[in-house]
């Protein structure tokens, strides 16, 4: 793995080179399978991941008992259930590999000490924090003030490889609409 697919993840002005190795150092390559369950609900998150490539998926269920998709993750990106790995209680989520994919690991204990000990990455953390929570207020406000092809059109400009490698069942859980409506934006657009 190349120096700069870390880089471009904890990318923070202020980290310098020889840290942005010790950050390096301090992640394992993991490699999954489709289908295979990253976190599973119920579970304690001890660790979060960085996803070279694959698409993954964190998924709930809901009062009837139907699983919902929450969220989409794929190359670049962090893969974490940050409520379980930050305020050290059970994941209420899932997240599954849709596609088989390489991962690399960063344990919670290790993350802490970089944390404390390197300025850069700490202010790297808490913009990324700041970065999520941004995110998921845009989520909840998106599924109350647009319409579904709207969310569709979206989620294609923002994630453009979850439209062409994930089951249009997840799709329509994520827009918050059945199978059918979905067939119908795709065939009207």
């Amino acid at each position: 793995m190349t120096d700069s697919f870390f880089e471009n993840i904890y990318n923070y002005p202020t980290i310098l080179k020889n840290e942005y190795q010790e950050i390096i150092n301090s992640h394992s390559r993991v490699e999954c399978i489709k289908n295979q369950t990253i976190v599973q609900s119920g579970s304690m998150c001890h660790e979060y991941y960085l996803i070279e490539c694959g698409v993954f998926r964190s998924s709930i269920y809901n009062y009837d008992g139907e699983e919902v998709t929450t969220d989409f993750f794929n190359d670049n990106e962090v893969l974490i259930d940050s409520s379980s790995l930050f305020q050290r209680i059970p994941a209420l989520e899932s997240i599954q590999a849709l596609t088989d994919g390489v991962l690399w690991k960063i344990e919670y204990e290790t993350f802490q000490e970089l944390f404390h000990k390197i300025e850069g990455f700490r202010e790297w953390g808490r913009t990324w924090m700041a970065n999520e929570l941004f995110i998921s207020k845009q989520r909840s406000l998106s599924m109350i003030t647009l319409t579904a092809t709207e969310r569709y059109l979206n989620l294609i400009k923002e994630k453009p490889q979850v439209i062409k490698q994930v089951p249009l069942k997840y799709i329509a859980s994520y827009l918050g609409i059945t199978d059918t409506s979905l067939s119908r934006i795709r065939k009207e657009l």
